[in-house]
């Protein structure tokens, strides 16, 4: 019953559940259990996932011992190029089927998020190393990422734009992807990554100490960027929901995707997330603010002297440095001294 809902979710409503999660023993096992339950329609990963994998799993260690004769980047691309093209190999009939999904992606070097022209490079050289349709170059939503992301859909290469906390992002990488999408050739998709439960993780003491509702920040801030996406009117251009995963003990752990199942949406969510909401979450569309009240709460917390524009900058600012810090650390640890 429950996998039917999800598949009637993505028949009748375009939303499909993504799982953001990468490492080798899971996609030789569980991950096929997943797709061939129609549970997940794609994948993703990020700095921070892969350097948990290759540090604490066993995997790798036989190809990291094999690889050292290399320099620590390259070995880091052919530990994720291995696992990348095997979620590749399994999502394609997804992808064959309907080319709205079946996608995983992988992210450009964080270290090159302000220099668009080194993006379009590696995000071109990792795309053909790969040599599978069903890849997304995860670029970060900077002014070089928007350049990047641009030109890389324009010669037909899909895109996840990643770490979009603020409206006018989500307009701006939404209106890059939509100009290199026309420009395309090819059924070049987009998805535009609004990270969700930082807000609240970063906001809700200052709301209770103001006697505002807390972990409705995210929500509401991730249903204005949905609105921004979808004014491009763009069917190859998704709002995807990210950082989903639930870190209060006051919440479900399914509810940042019980809230957010939106038509022509996705959900990236952690394993654990997916579990908790195959078990007991909503299983139909929920209900979306207008435009109007996402805009009056807004205000409200202008009154309560809640700047949204300085945690805008301030998230944008941690999520860059924390995906530069996983990637330097995973660097380091991969090559022996």
């Amino acid at each position: 019953m429950q996998e039917n809902k999800t598949i009637e979710l993505k028949d009748t409503i375009n939303y499909s559940i993504w799982c953001d999660f990468i490492e080798r023993n899971f996609l030789e096992n569980d991950f096929d259990n997943l797709i061939t339950n129609k549970t997940i329609y794609g994948a993703t990963s990020n700095p921070a996932i892969f350097e948990q994998a290759f540090i604490t799993s066993e995997a790798y260690k036989q190809q990291i011992s094999m690889l050292q004769a290399n320099e620590p980047k390259t070995i880091y691309e052919e530990l994720a190029i291995t696992d990348i093209k095997t979620a590749a190999q399994k999502l394609k009939p997804l992808y064959d089927q309907n080319s709205n999904d079946g996608f995983v992606s992988i992210e450009v070097d964080p270290a090159l998020c302000d220099d668009a022209q080194a993006t379009i490079e590696e995000g071109i050289r990792l795309h053909n190393q790969i040599g599978y349709e069903n890849i997304m170059i995860k670029i970060p939503a900077t002014k070089a990422g928007y350049e990047a992301m641009e030109y890389l859909t324009s010669v037909g290469i899909s895109v996840n734009a990643t770490l979009i906390f603020s409206p006018q992002q989500a307009n701006l990488t939404a209106q890059a992807l939509n100009n290199g999408i026309k420009k395309s050739a090819k059924d070049t998709k987009g998805v535009v990554s609004v990270f969700v439960s930082r807000f609240d993780r970063l906001l809700d003491t200052q709301l209770l100490s103001k006697n505002l509702e807390p972990s409705k920040v995210g929500i509401i801030n991730a249903t204005k960027c949905y609105y921004e996406v979808e004014s491009i009117n763009n069917p190859n251009i998704r709002t995807l929901f990210a950082s989903t995963g639930v870190k209060s003990n006051t919440l479900p752990q399914s509810y940042y995707i019980d809230e957010l199942i939106f038509p022509n949406s996705i959900n990236t969510a952690p394993l654990n997330t997916i579990v908790a909401w195959l078990q007991n979450g909503s299983k139909q569309q929920s209900n979306i603010l207008t435009l109007d009240e996402c805009n009056q709460y807004f205000q409200q917390l202008q009154k309560a002297n809640i700047s949204l524009e300085y945690i805008y900058g301030k998230l944008l600012k941690d999520g860059l440095s924390a995906f530069k810090v996983s990637f330097q650390n995973l660097l380091k640890k991969v090559k022996y001294e």
